[in-house]
């Protein structure tokens, strides 16, 4: 197969909605998003499922075990729209929202990301080069095949298992995480125009 693919397919590589690489720099865009000089950012977002809810709970409970350790540690959690946040019971120090807006933005200018295995949140980590660990749903394909494939490809996130996740462990992952240098492969921002291309060859 991996000699008969590349003879009948072409790549046009990944296609983002929009790349970080058009976004402000970094700090003016940390500031425009209303995040505060020295702080450490950390955003939680489980997609627009329900199915969510038991990783957010979990996640939560970690995050007295984390600032306990990262005093500046400010914790942001998008419940999406099928959670309601009054349900979470959230500790001090942790925003709930069930929605914000241009969230990618956030996501590329966060210091941590904690996200289930959804391929196209991950990817937009992977392309603004922020460290994030990552919950695929058991027995859910994509997420712990497709995703996780491409993930280790673009040697970007920390795989977590939820079933063996303790609250102890990924207060420790995040840590660590937060300690240890990235060094994803850059994202491609062209392929759209690839595709266009390859489109406009067949038209």
């Amino acid at each position: 197969m991996r000699d008969w693919v590349p003879k009948h397919f072409d790549f046009a590589g990944y296609i983002i909605g929009e790349h970080p690489q058009v976004f402000r720099y970094r700090d003016d865009l940390r500031r425009s998003l209303g995040y505060r000089p020295g702080e450490c950012v950390c955003i939680v977002t489980v997609g627009g499922s329900g199915v969510g809810a038991h990783l957010i709970r979990r996640i939560l409970q970690a995050f007295p075990l984390a600032h306990s350790k990262l005093p500046e540690l400010r914790m942001i959690l998008v419940a999406g729209p099928r959670i309601d946040p009054r349900s979470l019971d959230a500790p001090r120090g942790v925003e709930v929202h069930a929605f914000v807006p241009d969230l990618d933005r956030h996501l590329a200018v966060c210091d941590l990301a904690l996200v289930q295995g959804g391929l196209t949140t991950c990817m937009e980590l992977t392309a603004g080069g922020t460290p994030f660990l990552y919950f695929p749903l058991r027995n859910h394909f994509e997420q712990n095949f497709h995703v996780a494939y491409r993930l280790d490809r673009y040697n970007a996130g920390r795989r977590m298992d939820y079933a063996t996740s303790t609250p102890e462990t990924i207060a420790e992952a995040m840590v660590a995480a937060l300690k240890q240098q990235v060094s994803f492969r850059p994202v491609e921002s062209d392929g759209a125009l690839r595709a266009a291309r390859m489109l406009a060859e067949i038209l």
